[in-house]
């Protein structure tokens, strides 16, 4: 497996902004990209799935905040955080392998390769 790792998490306060990368050499022209996000107790949830024409899905709950997209030159998929909420505290990890037609339902069972995470705090 081609190896995934994201960097760019933290703590902020309400209100902050945070951008997340995930370095992923080899995969960033794949046919879906995505965002997960699990909090302490909670199940692991889709947050943005990118997919290999541009298209873009999102969570309702970081709808108009979240913005995920791709740098081609940089090998990176990106995932800007604006207006967060403590809720959003999460580790958040970057996923590849889900299929085409599967991309925007953002579903972690699409999705085979996995990095490590980074951690988001958000205080209030």
């Amino acid at each position: 497996q081609v190896q995934l790792v994201e960097s760019g998490g933290g703590s902020v306060q309400a209100g902050g902004s945070l951008r997340l990368s995930c370095e992923a050499p080899r995969l960033i022209g794949s046919s879906c990209l995505g965002w997960f996000r699990q909090a302490p107790g909670k199940e692991r949830e889709g947050v943005a799935s990118i997919r290999s024409d541009g298209t873009t899905s999102y969570a309702d709950s970081v709808k108009g905040r979240f913005t995920i997209s791709k740098d081609y030159a940089k090998n990176r998929l990106d995932l800007q955080m604006n207006s967060l909420k403590p809720e959003d505290s999460a580790m958040f990890y970057c996923a590849a392998g889900a299929p085409w037609h599967d991309c925007l339902r953002i579903n972690e069972f699409d999705f085979g390769n996995w990095g490590q995470g980074t951690q988001v705090t958000v205080s209030s």
